[in-house]
Protein backbone atom coordinates (compact mmCIF):
# COMPACT_ATOMS: atom_id res chain seq x y z
CA UNK A 1 0.00 0.00 0.00
CA UNK A 2 1.68 3.69 -1.21
CA UNK A 3 0.08 6.48 0.17
CA UNK A 4 1.74 9.90 -0.46
CA UNK A 5 2.88 11.52 2.53
CA UNK A 6 1.51 14.97 2.63
CA UNK A 7 3.94 17.37 4.44
CA UNK A 8 1.70 19.93 5.41
CA UNK A 9 -0.55 17.60 6.97
CA UNK A 10 2.56 16.36 9.13
CA UNK A 11 3.78 19.58 9.72
CA UNK A 12 0.60 20.11 11.28
CA UNK A 13 0.20 17.16 13.37
CA UNK A 14 4.04 17.53 14.19
CA UNK A 15 3.45 20.04 17.19
CA UNK A 16 2.86 18.38 20.83
CA UNK A 17 0.11 21.29 21.70
CA UNK A 18 -2.06 20.84 18.28
CA UNK A 19 -1.68 16.88 18.48
CA UNK A 20 -2.95 17.80 22.34
CA UNK A 21 -5.82 19.81 20.73
CA UNK A 22 -6.96 17.11 18.45
CA UNK A 23 -7.31 14.70 21.41
CA UNK A 24 -9.46 17.25 23.16
CA UNK A 25 -11.72 17.67 20.49
CA UNK A 26 -12.11 14.09 19.36
CA UNK A 27 -12.73 12.87 23.52
CA UNK A 28 -14.97 16.43 24.11
CA UNK A 29 -16.84 15.83 20.32
CA UNK A 30 -15.72 19.24 19.65
CA UNK A 31 -15.26 22.51 21.01
CA UNK A 32 -14.05 26.28 21.24
CA UNK A 33 -10.59 28.16 21.28
CA UNK A 34 -11.87 29.20 24.57
CA UNK A 35 -12.58 25.36 26.39
CA UNK A 36 -9.30 24.44 24.80
CA UNK A 37 -7.49 26.79 26.37
CA UNK A 38 -8.96 26.40 29.79
CA UNK A 39 -7.47 22.84 29.45
CA UNK A 40 -4.19 23.41 27.87
CA UNK A 41 -1.05 25.43 29.04
CA UNK A 42 -0.95 28.26 26.10
CA UNK A 43 -2.79 31.55 25.74
CA UNK A 44 -6.82 31.73 24.07
CA UNK A 45 -4.97 33.09 20.89
CA UNK A 46 -2.25 30.31 21.30
CA UNK A 47 -5.46 28.10 21.02
CA UNK A 48 -7.07 30.14 17.89
CA UNK A 49 -3.60 30.57 15.78
CA UNK A 50 -3.05 26.32 16.48
CA UNK A 51 -6.70 26.04 15.03
CA UNK A 52 -6.16 27.88 12.16
CA UNK A 53 -3.34 25.17 11.37
CA UNK A 54 -5.35 22.54 11.63
CA UNK A 55 -8.35 24.10 9.93
CA UNK A 56 -6.07 25.04 6.83
CA UNK A 57 -5.15 21.45 6.48
CA UNK A 58 -8.71 20.36 7.14
CA UNK A 59 -8.39 18.25 10.08
CA UNK A 60 -10.73 20.17 12.19
CA UNK A 61 -13.84 21.97 10.71
CA UNK A 62 -15.54 24.91 11.69
CA UNK A 63 -18.89 25.98 12.74
CA UNK A 64 -20.24 29.44 13.64
CA UNK A 65 -22.05 29.39 16.69
CA UNK A 66 -23.21 32.85 18.05
CA UNK A 67 -19.98 35.15 18.86
CA UNK A 68 -17.85 31.91 19.53
CA UNK A 69 -16.96 29.06 16.61
CA UNK A 70 -17.20 25.43 17.27
CA UNK A 71 -14.30 23.52 15.75
CA UNK A 72 -14.55 19.58 15.38
CA UNK A 73 -12.10 17.17 14.04
CA UNK A 74 -12.41 16.38 10.33
CA UNK A 75 -12.52 12.49 10.45
CA UNK A 76 -12.11 12.06 6.50
CA UNK A 77 -8.43 14.14 6.83
CA UNK A 78 -8.05 12.38 10.30
CA UNK A 79 -8.86 9.14 8.35
CA UNK A 80 -5.90 10.05 5.76
CA UNK A 81 -3.43 10.87 8.86
CA UNK A 82 -3.47 7.41 9.69
CA UNK A 83 -3.44 5.91 6.31
CA UNK A 84 -0.08 7.64 5.55
CA UNK A 85 0.93 7.12 8.88
CA UNK A 86 0.42 3.54 8.43
CA UNK A 87 1.96 3.58 5.06
CA UNK A 88 5.30 5.28 6.51
CA UNK A 89 4.87 2.75 9.60
CA UNK A 90 4.52 -0.49 7.34
CA UNK A 91 7.72 0.97 5.27
CA UNK A 92 10.20 1.13 8.34
CA UNK A 93 9.41 -1.96 9.63
CA UNK A 94 10.40 -3.41 5.62
CA UNK A 95 13.25 -1.28 5.60
CA UNK A 96 13.98 -2.83 9.42
CA UNK A 97 13.74 -6.18 8.49
CA UNK A 98 16.05 -5.92 5.53
CA UNK A 99 18.92 -4.62 7.94
CA UNK A 100 18.18 -7.33 10.34
CA UNK A 101 18.42 -9.58 7.39
CA UNK A 102 21.39 -8.21 5.99
CA UNK A 103 22.76 -8.31 10.09
CA UNK A 104 22.01 -11.49 10.60
CA UNK A 105 23.99 -12.69 7.26
CA UNK A 106 26.86 -10.94 8.19
CA UNK A 107 27.30 -12.15 11.77
CA UNK A 108 26.72 -15.86 10.26
CA UNK A 109 29.20 -15.14 7.79
CA UNK A 110 31.67 -14.14 10.13
CA UNK A 111 30.60 -17.39 12.54
CA UNK A 112 32.40 -19.85 9.96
Amino acid sequence: MSVTVDDELWSAVGDPTRRRMLDLLLADGGGTATTLSEQLPVTRQAVAKHLAVLDRVGLVHVTPSGRERIYEVGEVQLARAVAQLSSVGATWDARLDRIKRIAEAIQRSQGD
